[in-house]
């Protein structure tokens, strides 16, 4: 019955900027399939109640459908499209932001033995698990709130917290309180995440980055590919071809100034990894995105 009052509530409160009146909480309702199309995953907790949908990161792909959810512990470059949808059957998603500090206040917060030990390793920033029946019940409550204008200051935070204890207890419970722990192995990994984003176009030695993160530079390698299924370097080059693609939305006549603003000094590399990585040439989708093709086939959930 949960499911059925998800679908419900997800279709009569979508708007086509995914946003609701609770901070935090997206809807998406796509009703045509799309082509992947790329972005930056969030932290965040996705769950489908109609169609299905897939992303890709790294080499590895995640499909997720009615009744499953999506954990995304790592702000990671994905390629995602909705692969089960029709005008008469739309995909239906709900999306909610996983926030460090509300799960670190739950984590001080339970009593021992409340909580299944954490193995400690750094695991895969993207999960997928079949929801419980008590997880979906309380995300039907908090969009239950989206007609309550009145309950939703005393109600959506206690109805939120409810929503990450299911998480932190559940399947994917181990990486979801990971988030909360300031020297845990996905902590440490954040903060390296964080820096090549933002350095994305200057080069770097794996090692600084490694001292970044506080790990040795061993342990920052296994830990690095087993979040994010990438090398460090393969990281960068998917955020340079993001950033790339962003700019060229804005300046489709200055390919070459593009590529060397993101970091490549050869404009044929720069062609041919922007290829590789999209499908066309940075000249032909810069024309695709001025036509204003529909890119949000990968947007969470």
């Amino acid at each position: 019955m949960s499911l059925d009052e998800l679908r419900e509530l997800l279709d009569r409160h979508a708007r086509p900027d995914l946003a609701t009146a609770v901070e935090g909480v997206r809807i998406c309702k796509t009703d045509r399939a799309a082509a992947p199309e790329t972005s930056m995953s969030g932290t965040v907790l996705a769950v489908i109640a109609q169609g299905r949908k897939r992303l890709a990161l790294g080499d590895h792909f995640y499909d997720y459908g009615p009744g499953q959810y999506l954990i995304a512990s790592v702000d990671l470059p994905v390629t995602g499209h909705v692969v089960d949808a029709d005008a008469g059957r739309p995909t239906l998603g709900f999306g909610m932001s996983l926030e460090p500090a509300a799960i670190a206040e739950l984590l001080l917060q339970a009593g021992p033995g409340d909580l299944p030990r954490s193995a400690g390793a750094a695991r895969p920033g993207i999960a997928v698990s079949d929801a419980p029946a008590e997880l979906l019940d309380a995300i039907v409550r908090l969009l239950r709130l989206l007609d309550r204008p009145q309950d939703r200051k005393a109600l959506v935070p206690l109805v939120k917290r409810e929503i990450l204890w299911r998480l932190m207890t559940g399947e994917q419970g181990d990486v979801v309180r990971q988030l909360g722990l300031a020297d845990s192995s996905l902590s440490h990994i954040t903060r390296a995440v964080r820096w090549i984003r933002e350095n994305y176009a200057q080069p770097f030695r794996v090692e600084d980055v490694a001292r970044v993160s506080g790990m040795s530079v061993s342990a920052f390698h296994r830990n690095f590919q087993a979040v994010t299924a990438m090398s460090p370097i393969q990281f960068q080059k998917h955020i340079r071809l993001q950033a790339a693609r962003l700019l060229l939305a804005n300046s489709p006549n200055d390919i070459t100034g593009v590529g060397n603003r993101v970091g490549y000094d050869s404009p044929s590399q720069f062609s041919r990894e922007y290829r590789r990585q999209f499908g066309v040439a940075p000249s032909h989708d810069a024309m695709r995105m001025r036509g204003g093709a529909d890119h949000a086939g990968a947007a969470l959930p």
